[in-house]
C-alpha cells in the first residue's frame, strides 16, 4: 500500500502521458486512508465527446471524477429540447445524486469534451457517504458549489445576452480544461445554450473578433483570458468565488504529484 500511496512524478513527465487522481479536485483532497479505500475501485476511463453517463429517470451505476474532460449536466424538454445547467469537469464529479440518496436524476449527462477519468462504483460512494467524516463534508461542500453555478446559470440565462452567456460558458469549460484549447462543434454548443447554431456561430464571429478566442475547424482556441472575461457577465465571477472558497486549491496543469499508480 505505501508503494500505491507514493507520490509519483506530475503525468506530463511520464513516457505514457497518464493522468492520474491529483489532477481532480476532489480526489486530490482526500486523505491517504480514504483514497486507500477506493483504490481497488477506481477505475480509469476514457471519455469520448458526446459520451452519454446518464440519462432522466435513470441510476447511476458510477460515480464519475473527470480529469481532463468536461461532462455537461442538461434538462431535456418533453419536445428533445435541452439547455446546459451545469458543468463538471476536473473540480467535482458526476453523481451528486448517489450522495443526496435519491440516485436517479431528471438531467442528461453528456460528455462536453473528450478526455480521461475515473470511475467509482456507486455503491463505495454511498457506503462512504454512511459513514460520515471528511469523505462527506467534501462532497456537501461540491454540492454546494455545484448548486451556485445551477442558479447562477439559470439567472444568467434569462437576464444576460448570448454573447455573455457564450462568454460566461467559454470560462467555466477552460477553468475545467487542462489547456488553452477544446473540440467542440456548433451544433453541440447550441444544444448546450438552448439556442439555434445559428446565434452560436454569430457569438463566436462576434468573440473571435475581440481577440479572446479563435474558433475554426470545430476547435476553440483561447487567446486572451482577459479580454473572455471583459465579454462575459457577473455570473462567471460569481461561481469561481463560490467554487474557490468550498473547494481545496484547483489541480495545477500538469496534473501535480499523484498517489494512484496505474490503472
Amino acid at each position: 500500500m505505501d508503494q500505491i500511496l507514493s507520490r509519483l512524478t506530475p503525468h506530463d513527465s511520464t513516457p505514457s502521458g497518464e493522468i492520474g487522481t491529483s489532477a481532480n479536485r476532489l480526489l486530490a483532497a482526500l486523505t491517504d486512508s480514504d483514497l486507500a479505500r477506493w483504490l481497488p475501485h477506481l477505475e480509469r476511463v476514457d471519455l469520448s465527446l458526446g459520451q452519454v453517463l446518464s440519462e432522466p429517470g435513470s441510476e447511476l451505476a458510477h460515480a464519475y471524477f473527470p480529469v481532463d474532460a468536461i461532462v455537461s449536466l442538461l434538462y431535456v424538454m418533453n419536445d428533445g429540447e435541452s439547455a446546459e445547467i451545469a458543468l463538471v469537469g476536473n473540480d467535482g464529479m458526476l453523481g451528486v445524486t448517489l450522495l443526496m440518496g435519491g440516485n436517479s436524476t431528471t438531467i442528461r449527462a453528456v460528455v462536453q469534451s473528450a478526455g480521461k477519468g475515473y470511475r467509482l462504483p456507486a455503491r463505495e460512494l454511498v457506503d462512504a457517504v454512511a459513514r460520515g467524516g471528511a469523505v462527506l463534508r467534501l462532497l456537501l461542500l461540491y454540492t454546494q458549489s455545484l448548486l451556485t453555478q445551477m442558479t447562477q446559470t439559470a439567472a444568467c440565462n434569462r437576464h444576460h445576452t448570448l454573447n455573455q452567456q457564450f462568454s460566461r460558458w467559454l470560462l467555466l469549460s477552460f477553468d475545467r480544461l487542462c489547456g488553452a484549447e477544446m473540440v467542440m462543434t456548433q451544433k453541440l454548443i447550441a444544444k448546450m445554450l438552448g439556442v439555434a447554431s445559428e446565434e452560436v456561430s454569430a457569438a463566436a464571429t462576434a468573440l473571435g473578433a475581440t481577440g479572446a478566442i479563435d474558433y475554426r475547424d470545430g476547435r476553440i482556441s483561447l487567446l486572451d483570458r482577459g479580454v473572455l472575461e471583459q465579454t462575459s457577465c457577473e455570473c462567471y465571477q460569481v461561481v469561481k468565488r463560490e467554487c474557490d472558497r468550498l473547494l481545496p486549491p484547483a489541480p495545477r496543469s500538469n496534473g501535480g504529484p499523484d498517489r494512484l499508480g496505474s490503472a
